[in-house]
């Protein structure tokens, strides 16, 4: 057999699963990508089809293995990111999902987060968690399905029931499922629940007891990198098509393996990445920052037995799923890449803005009530305008968050990393150093997040030595100068904060 000369990432996203081999410098081998579908059962709802993403899953690992045209048994390790705060709870017998997914941009819980509320205000859990009480978070759909779907609470309590975020959903899988697969989820995964504390790394019996959440249904939390492994991939039938027995030590949420794969370790770096939401991480080191200006404290990553290290986070609902919305909503444009043509055929975005906000504001606003507009429509305005105010809007809410980050952290980025399937848009890249007036850098190696993954898994069994390895593989393609003067960058910006005002208390 062959020696591992690769390691794999699954990157498990809202909309498609990726499969990619990475060598030693951090280069993409291969990569095999698909979508999964979208489920809307009603306004605010959104699901997935749990067993479509494992199917998926194995799908795109035997086609990664055969467009590298190498075997499973060449690679070193495989690790894991995916989309956050997703829940799933299954069936520890059979393995078979006992609903579907609940998909983070959900609002279901929205009556229960307002209880949560109104008893105790929404940062009641902060100090323990970081996080203000929000329908983004995984711990209360839990809570709504033990206590919405027919029979749930039953079998949980009874012992027949795992839950998870979809990192514990796949690692639970590729290790063996029903035989033997292993329950964990890393630290990253665990502290978007609003169940775990940030300071012990464990569960919180006492959120976990006020929203009646059996702990037993829970996986244990593991470090994102993490020698003991896990365990490994079947060698052989439907559910093993990587036919051979790889290591599985390495999970990271999405948005935190990108700043891993941007080698953001040192305390003042930050990543954007711009995927269908939009998510900015700033590294503040080892002890958690907290934020009184509507954003996040969460773990960034912890490697081995080392002490966690923590980010502040600005999230984002919506980025590049606006522009889905008006390719398959309002069929502006046939494809997603059309958008930069389109937009780029008017100088400026004719007094048009776009928010975005489809399942409420996100950080740092955390309203629930708001709801989407189009605002400062004119006879003059076509459907070009229109383009460039969706992508404008993702600039103008980053700028949002670094606003805040700045005045959490006393920090002010002096240059910002960026990846994701929209930093290919020169358009919008050169438009979010002009309203930051702050350079902004695209490295080589644009799909960091399933790199980082790639990363937390090849530490794990010393593929690679150190993070200085992983500094050195970083490369950087294009630097963003902002070209814009600071009156129109002000006024631009002010005309963003009307539209905003614009969606509030739309949902009584």
């Amino acid at each position: 057999m062959a020696s591992p000369q690769y390691v794999a990432a699954i990157d498990q996203g809202t909309t498609s699963t990726r499969f990619m081999v990475f060598d030693r410098a951090g280069r993409i081998i291969s990569m095999a990508q698909k979508e999964h579908g979208q489920i809307f059962p009603q306004p605010g709802w959104v699901e997935h089809d749990a067993m479509e993403i494992w199917r998926n899953t194995c799908e795109l690992m035997g086609q990664g293995l055969e467009q590298a045209g190498i075997s499973g048994g060449q690679l070193a390790a495989l690790g894991v990111s995916n989309q956050r705060e997703t829940v799933v709870l299954w069936d520890r017998a059979t393995g078979d999902p006992l609903h579907n997914a609940v998909v983070w941009q959900c609002t279901r819980t929205r009556d229960m987060c307002e209880q949560l509320i109104a008893d105790g205000g929404q940062d009641r859990f902060r100090a323990a968690t970081g996080l203000p009480v929000a329908t983004y978070f995984s711990g209360p759909k839990i809570a709504w399905l033990l206590d919405n779907v027919a029979g749930l609470r039953a079998a949980a309590e009874s012992g027949k029931v795992l839950a998870g975020t979809i990192d514990s959903w796949l690692v639970w899988k590729l290790t063996g499922g029903p035989q033997g697969g292993a329950h964990v989820t890393d630290v990253t995964n665990a502290s978007r629940t609003l169940l775990m504390d940030l300071a012990t790394l464990a569960w919180d019996e006492s959120i976990l007891s006020l929203l009646n959440i059996p702990a037993t249904i829970l996986p244990r939390i593991v470090p994102s990198s993490d020698a003991s492994i896990w365990g490994h991939t079947l060698e052989s039938g439907a559910d093993g098509p990587l036919g051979a027995k790889v290591p599985v030590c390495g999970a990271l949420g999405d948005q935190q393996a990108a700043l891993v794969g941007q080698a953001c370790f040192d305390k003042g770096e930050a990543k954007n990445t711009y995927g269908t939401g939009c998510f900015l991480l700033l590294n503040t080191g080892n002890t958690p920052t907290p934020s009184w200006h509507g954003l996040i404290t969460t773990v960034a990553y912890q490697l081995g037995n080392e002490p966690p290290t923590y980010c502040l986070e600005g999230s984002i609902a919506v980025a590049g799923s606006l522009v889905q919305w008006l390719r398959d909503n309002l069929e502006l444009i046939r494809d997603a890449a059309q958008v930069e043509t389109l937009a780029r055929s008017v100088e400026d975005n004719g007094g048009v803005y776009v928010v975005p906000a489809f399942s409420g504001l996100f950080a740092p606003h955390w309203r629930s009530d708001a709801r989407g507009v189009i605002a400062g429509l004119t006879r003059y305005a076509t459907k070009a305008h229109l383009a460039r105010a969706a992508l404008e809007a993702c600039a103008f809410q980053t700028r949002d968050i670094v606003e805040a980050m700045a005045k959490d952290s006393g920090v002010r980025l002096s240059a910002l990393k960026v990846d994701g399937g929209m930093v290919v848009n020169d358009l919008l890249m050169q438009f979010q150093a002009d309203i930051l007036d702050t350079a902004v850098i695209r490295p080589k190696v644009t799909e960091t997040t399933a790199l980082g993954a790639a990363y937390a898994a090849g530490l794990a069994v010393d593929y690679w030595t150190d993070l200085n390895d992983l500094r050195r593989n970083w490369e950087q393609d294009r630097t963003f100068i902002s070209a814009m003067d600071p009156d129109s960058r002000e006024t631009l910006y002010d005309g963003w904060n009307k539209a905003v005002a614009r969606t509030l208390h739309w949902v009584e």
